[in-house]
């Protein structure tokens, strides 16, 4: 195939003063009229990605709260507890191409519940580590547990596959955006999962667990039973730009109007590509740099505050509030990258990082009005890179690539963060909550140098 399969337009909507579409942001008319709901476009399915979203949300964030400090009691050692969160991480990491790949074969469904399932698997396998005392056994159910929050990643770009053109970024958002239920709900389920798993002869820690199976099964059962989603790769705006021959087939059914796919391209082939086209490289360093700033900077911060005498209650206050900016203005980005151009939003989101970072640098770590500030910042961030980073990266590339580089970028990604998760803890031991801050500014560097090339060419 050409290596040429990049793309330099933009989508309909993007910079523009008007709406791209007279229709919702799930339905898949034309632009002058919305077309009925389907199972593969429209509400329904983006419905069914945002509660498998919610529940999700509730499993890994049920498991998550406790997993560190079940390590820690299970080992003895605090050293060992950190990489709770490293092997999920890491196992979401690497789940993400193979996940890719089985969306591009059979389906986004059978990937979504093949992803839920295998973390079903690690919830067992967690319990079964807290039962037996084996420790390997915990990591390595740690690491399945990964494949939900891989899931939950991969689930975005499903929305972008049943939105109508223009409207792309605005259904990623309200996917994302369902996760904020789920990281508020899970962790206020650990103490009565504690109280189930006692009742039940179960370690109290690893009750939680126990939530997290339920809602990772429920999740399973929903993508593959209920959820239909056009072909892995293929957006309504692809139909669009074919002009009305390319339409004239049954709206809700896009297997029909759209022309058939070339092959997916393999994953380094696919990330050739995207780092040769301007707009596309943005879009993967958008998502990776976001990504490892807000990791490194965020796991740090309980402990520098720990460390100034700050208690527990308002560490879990500035992390909340870190959360909320991740997640609650994600349907802001959205409507923003949809109307004004994905472009603008990460340089939202590094202008964000920017200040955070800053804040970061100068003032002390047990300032409660600063710090605050700060991790919502960098929530913000996050959000505004995530999602302006996903729409460009979606938008700027042929479909045989979009899926492949999708994978490719998530599995980057979060090994690009457990990198930074691992290192964060030498750097803050080294030059305190200053140098930390300082390094994530350097992270940012990559991405502002592709995005002004990405500028020059236009």
């Amino acid at each position: 195939m050409s290596a040429n399969t990049g793309r330099s337009e933009q989508r309909p909507g993007q910079n523009s003063g008007s709406r791209a579409a007279a229709t919702a942001p799930g339905l898949s008319g034309g632009p002058h009229r919305p077309a009925r709901l389907s199972r593969t476009h429209g509400w329904v399915p983006l419905t069914i990605l945002i509660v498998n979203q919610l529940l999700a949300g509730v499993g890994v964030a049920s498991g998550i709260a406790v997993g560190g400090v079940l390590a820690r009691e299970l080992t003895g050692a605090v050293t060992l507890a950190g990489l709770a969160q490293t092997a999920s991480v890491l196992g979401a990491g690497l789940v993400a191409i193979p996940m890719a790949r089985l969306a591009t074969r059979v389906g986004r469904h059978w990937a979504l519940a093949s992803g839920y399932a295998l973390a079903v698997l690690g919830a067992v396998f967690v319990l079964a580590a807290a039962a037996s005392g084996i420790l390997p056994l915990l990591f390595l159910g740690l690491g399945a547990f990964g494949a939900a929050s891989a899931a939950g990643l991969q689930a975005r770009f499903a929305a972008t596959e049943v939105a109508a053109p223009g409207y792309e970024a605005r259904s990623m958002s309200l996917v994302l955006w369902a996760t904020t239920i789920g990281s508020v709900a899970g962790p206020n389920l650990s103490t009565i999962g504690a109280q189930v798993g006692t009742a039940l002869g179960v370690e109290p820690l690893a009750g939680p667990f126990l939530f997290s199976a339920v809602a990772f099964a429920a999740a399973s059962l929903l993508a593959a039973l209920l959820l239909r989603t056009p072909p892995a790769g293929a957006l309504a705006a692809d139909a669009a730009e074919q002009g009305p021959a390319a339409s004239a087939g049954d709206a809700g059914n896009p297997q029909q109007s759209a022309q058939p796919a070339r092959p997916a391209v393999r994953t380094l082939a696919a990330l050739r590509i995207a780092m040769r086209q301007p707009r596309a490289a943005v879009g993967v360093l958008s998502i990776v740099c976001s990504h490892t700033v807000m990791v490194g900077v965020m796991v740090m911060t309980p402990v520098s505050m720990h460390e100034h005498g700050l208690s527990l209650g308002l560490q879990s206050l500035v992390i909340s509030i870190h959360i909320f900016g991740m997640y609650g203005a994600s349907p802001l980005m959205g409507w923003m990258a949809d109307r004004w151009g994905s472009e603008r939003v990460i340089a939202l989101a590094v202008a964000l990082f920017t200040v955070a970072a800053l804040i970061g640098i100068t003032v002390p770590s047990d300032n409660m009005i600063a710090v605050p500030i700060a991790l919502g910042l960098l929530g913000l961030g996050w959000s505004a890179g995530m999602i302006g980073g996903s729409a460009q990266l979606t938008q700027a590339v042929d479909r045989e690539v979009r899926v492949p580089l999708q994978g490719a970028t998530d599995a980057a990604m979060n090994l690009a963060a457990a990198s930074s998760a691992a290192l964060s803890g030498v750097i803050l031991a080294w030059g305190g909550f200053p140098a930390l801050n300082a390094l994530a500014l350097l992270v940012l560097v990559p991405l502002v140098l592709f995005a002004l090339r990405a500028r020059r060419v236009g």
